[in-house]
């Protein structure tokens, strides 16, 4: 008999309590989904009736079908998206087929930085982006509330420059 070991998640760490962002960004994704699909369909759609090819069907089509597929996924990565702060750093976790996990050490944050575009603020969400002194190791919070953001931006900022100065 073969026994199947488990190994643990390296994504879910035990006794690890994830904040969760808004599901409001479910919303705000998909409706930039829309408008981006929105003009693809259109064209698709007039070339096809304007050229009266029954292939030319195929590009509406799949513009459909991406759309379907988007409105299935884009809810389930918004679950998949929580952050984590510990004593000396912040752990943020997304994906959901291609999953990651940053460990951003405060130490080594240069600043934090709230951002929100217009669609953004219209669903009530912001975006907390942490720099780092590496380009490639900035890590970014989508889907905050507001209020959540400006506190999240506020607390990190103080943990940052307190292990800085070595307390």
């Amino acid at each position: 008999m073969v026994r199947m070991t488990q190994h643990p998640d390296v994504f879910d760490l035990p006794g690890m309590a994830w904040q969760r962002v808004s599901p409001r960004l479910t919303t705000v994704r998909l409706i930039s989904a829309g408008i981006t699909l929105a003009l693809p369909l259109a064209g698709g759609v007039v070339l096809a009736v304007l050229v009266g090819s029954p292939w030319l069907w195929l590009v509406p089509t799949a513009v459909a079908a991406l759309a379907v597929w988007t409105a299935v996924v884009v809810p389930r990565q918004v679950r998949a998206i929580g952050y984590a702060e510990r004593d000396d750093d912040l752990l943020i976790r997304s994906g959901v087929l291609f999953r990651s996990l940053v460990v951003v050490p405060y130490g080594r944050m240069q600043f934090v930085d709230v951002q929100a575009g217009p669609l953004d603020r219209w669903g009530g969400v912001a975006k907390v982006q942490l720099h780092t002194a590496s380009p490639s190791s900035d890590a970014v919070i989508p889907g905050l509330p507001p209020e959540e953001a400006a506190r999240l931006r506020d607390r990190l900022a103080a943990r940052g420059e307190a292990q800085l100065a070595g307390l």
